[in-house]
């Protein structure tokens, strides 16, 4: 069983429970400010938690559109095909004093018929979570992103089309789960746009 221990992010600001064997990527290269990157120590699969202003999409302004667009951001910079299996599911935030609608979905991207130079995942995984803090015009998008590569996993273990996630992506549904029964708000006056503070 997955055992998670309670870490700070952006200085304390927010906390979330995440399995200890993902280290913070900032020790080890440069992160943006908005945004906070756990690795699995010793496999592929990331988590990332970003802060970013409130996506209102020029005659759309429903939660489902501010979701498609951060997951557009996300893979509009590969090449590779997307296929959504689960679009749009609100969820619960089970720690969180404050009502802050959040939403889910799962997605796979897959490489692109293009050779490449260097070993492709045969897929990636990608679960997406988004929280509309409407009162500070912010949105948290927390993505976790479980490549599969050949060497990796078995093939036989996966099968989407039957609901067989296997081990990598099994883990990362435990993972998603846990974030969101486990996010904290600690420090409102953190979570500011950028546009109030001028």
């Amino acid at each position: 069983m997955t055992t998670f221990t309670t870490v700070p992010l952006f200085g304390g600001a927010l906390t979330a429970d995440l399995p200890p064997d993902f280290a913070d990527v900032s020790t080890i290269r440069q992160v943006p400010d908005n945004q906070e990157v756990y690795l699995h120590t010793t496999g592929l699969t990331s988590i990332i938690f970003d802060i970013t202003e409130r996506i209102i999409q020029p005659n759309d302004s429903s939660d489902e559109a501010a979701l498609c667009f951060h997951f557009a951001d996300i893979v509009t910079s590969s090449a590779d095909e997307t296929r959504i299996w689960a679009d749009f599911a609100p969820a619960a935030l089970a720690k969180c004093r404050m009502s802050i609608p959040a939403f889910t979905m799962f997605a796979t991207q897959h490489p692109s018929a293009a050779p490449s130079r260097s070993p492709q995942a045969d897929f990636t995984g990608i679960f997406l979570v988004l929280m509309l803090l409407a009162a500070q015009k912010t949105d948290i998008v927390i993505s976790i992103n479980v490549p599969h590569m050949a060497d990796e996993y078995a093939r036989e273990d996966v099968d989407l089309e039957a609901r067989k996630p296997g081990p990598l992506l099994g883990a990362a549904i435990q993972m998603r789960d846990r974030i969101l029964e486990t996010f904290e708000v600690k420090h409102w006056d953190l979570i500011v746009n950028e546009e109030e503070e001028a």
